[in-house]
């Protein structure tokens, strides 16, 4: 697996071998081993699948106890996904990182506990899988403001987002809850 930095850090991009002939392609979507190796020691407790049209953006979200690790891919179609630091502690709090995760690159990110996470879709599909470290707990689950001007993130839209009622009213950094 090829370990591929980002500008925070800790978020990683992940690029699995693939191994592909006239039948179509095998690859090794998680090994605990080759995580570990990539710096990644995660217990996962839960898997996650969505799937969304163009223009949806679900996030940016966290708990802000029973903090999730998030391995992250797109099975169908293609998203620009984003990770935004909220440890208080880190020298990159308050910073974003954003790339594209598609079917046709099978790359992987690696989403550490502490961050809020979103995605939007820029194909007409696209199949969001991701697994946790921890699990779903909606009492503690806080949504950071997509469009925060703080964080003026340029999301790779085509029009209005299409958007849960949850991720209209998300918080802005400023008076969002974080972690220490």
């Amino acid at each position: 697996m090829k370990v591929i930095p980002t500008a925070i850090p800790d978020v990683l991009l992940l690029e699995p071998k693939v191994f592909g002939d006239d039948r179509g392609f095998f690859f090794e979507s998680w090994n605990r081993r080759s995580l570990a190796e990539a710096g990644i020691d995660a217990d996962f407790v839960q898997d996650n699948h969505s799937r969304s049209q163009k223009n949806v953006l679900r996030g940016l979200h966290y708990q802000i106890e029973h903090a999730q690790g998030k391995l992250v891919r797109v099975t169908v179609g293609a998203v620009y996904d984003v990770a935004v630091d909220l440890r208080r502690s880190s020298p990159t709090f308050g910073q974003w990182v954003g790339f594209e995760l598609s079917a046709a690159d099978r790359r992987m990110a690696w989403i550490p506990p502490g961050f809020a996470h979103g995605f939007c879709v820029t194909s007409d599909t696209a199949e969001f899988l991701y697994k946790t470290t921890d699990y779903w707990s909606p009492a503690h689950e806080r949504t950071l403001l997509w469009n925060d001007p703080q964080l003026a993130i340029p999301w790779p839209l085509s029009g209005e987002p299409l958007l849960a009622a949850k991720d209209k009213a998300g918080a802005p950094l400023a008076s969002a809850e974080t972690f220490a």
